[in-house]
């Protein structure tokens, strides 16, 4: 179903009748297309975009938590269900073929969407988290004393915060953070002191989920490496906009999620080094991972198996393969400049309304749109877009450290994905006033 957004939007205007909403007159970009392709075509590929609520037409606006499924990851999943369903890589019959074939393809499109040099880099983890505990326990931990440093940065989600802090309290190892200037970037020069001959190993995320500033993680794995420091880049929220090349960057681990980039939760990938994964060990035992067992010894498979105990989450690393073929036909480059559009647009709408303070205002950004509103609570807010359908994350983003900086606990936070459009964007600001007027 394709919503009439002018429809909407002139209901919208009789409804919300204040004088301040009544002022506002949208600056509606002219186009809704990326890379040519027509937002409405590929608003078509998403069947929840049809949902209503609250009886108005859903505006998804919470891509930064997790991003709607295209018909191509659904229908992939289902096939993979009705025609190749089994455990892979141990069966003799027809069926563990094909499973284990779907499973490595997938392997192998993840690979070539990151830029690494093969399959065999790719681990499948559950998503980011679990990636980066994974990189923790297995390689960075044993490397760790009393006297051993990690640098992070104040930009962390908590999840890339949490796993260095469990494995520095087990080994008394320190936590130093790179400090960011007023607009929420990097100051690399202050990231660069904090590397001495104690630093073991470093992790910073590619993009804040919290503000959208898109960090120089070329110079900062350039730094580290200059140190002799290897380096974790957190990509659950660079994946689905910036063009990834993990071997150009030379990023030394890279991880992801796979629900952030249009496929199913519960699926993602960490990007290892071949001589680093060669020396990790793996934290997690089971089957799959294994070559031979006694009850004396265990000798492992080689990586990327060694870290893959268990019957993997093969469905959904199948559906994971369809959403980067999805993307990959779009194009990244184009979806990039369509949501730096969007973002454009919601920022100078947004900045018109009396009240609004944006959190966040670096140079380089990806959509995420993180503000509060003088004289309400974040909550109030989100409350009251979704009672006109839209769809925004409030609280504090599992980004604290980020949010007390700048002296708040929480933020309201549209982020935009390229199946959104810039009359969603009207829909928002418009409820935005009648808030603000009401």
């Amino acid at each position: 179903m394709i919503i009439d957004y002018e429809a909407v939007i002139r209901d919208l205007a009789s409804e919300l009748a204040s004088e301040e909403t009544a002022s506002y007159s949208p600056a509606i970009t002219p186009y809704n297309h990326v890379g040519g392709i027509s937002v409405d075509k590929i608003r078509a590929d998403f069947p929840i975009l049809s949902e209503k609520v609250n009886n108005r037409p859903l505006i998804w606006f919470d891509n930064g938590a997790t991003t709607q499924k295209p018909n191509q990851v659904i229908d992939r999943i289902s096939y993979y269900y009705e025609h190749e369903n089994s455990n892979v890589h141990r069966g003799a019959h027809e069926l563990a073929a094909r499973s284990t074939d779907a499973y490595e393809a997938a392997r192998g499109k993840v690979a070539d969407f990151i830029g690494a040099d093969s399959a065999e880099n790719i681990i499948f983890v559950r998503g980011t988290t679990e990636g980066i505990n994974l990189v923790a326990q297995s390689y960075v931990k044993p490397l760790l004393n009393k006297d051993s440093e990690i640098i992070l940065t104040m930009l962390e989600h908590h999840a890339n915060i949490v796993p260095w802090q469990i494995i520095a309290a087990e080994t008394g190892a320190k936590i130093k953070v790179a400090p960011v200037d007023g607009t929420g970037q990097i100051i690399l020069s202050e990231y660069e002191k904090l590397f001495n001959h104690n630093t073991k190993f470093a992790a910073v995320t590619q993009v804040s989920n919290a503000l959208g500033t898109i960090t120089p993680v070329h110079e900062m794995v350039q730094i580290a490496h200059r140190h002799g420091v290897r380096i974790l880049v957190d990509g659950a929220q660079s994946i689905s906009h910036i063009p990834v090349n993990v071997t150009a960057l030379d990023a030394d681990f890279f991880v992801f999620s796979g629900h952030k980039i249009y496929a199913p939760t519960g699926i993602g990938a960490v990007y290892g080094k071949k001589e680093l994964l060669e020396l990790a060990q793996p934290y997690q035992g089971g089957g799959n991972m294994i070559k031979d067992v006694t009850f004396e010894r265990t000798v492992y498979n080689p990586s990327p198996l060694k870290f893959e105990a268990g019957t993997g989450n093969i469905a959904d690393a199948v559906g994971l393969g369809a959403a980067l073929d999805y993307v990959s036909e779009i194009g990244l480059s184009n979806i990039l400049k369509y949501e730096h559009d969007l973002l454009a647009y919601a920022t100078s709408e947004l900045s018109k309304i009396s009240g609004v303070k944006f959190i966040g205002t670096a140079n380089e950004k990806t959509s995420v749109l993180s503000f509060v509103l003088d004289g309400f609570t974040t909550e109030q807010v989100g409350k009251h877009l979704n009672n006109y359908g839209v769809a925004v994350r409030t609280g504090h983003h599992c980004a604290q450290p980020i949010l007390r900086h700048f002296g708040v606990e929480s933020t309201v936070r549209p982020t935009f994905a390229f199946y959104n459009t810039f009359e969603e964007i009207d829909v928002m600001v418009r409820a935005i006033y009648e808030l603000v007027g009401s």
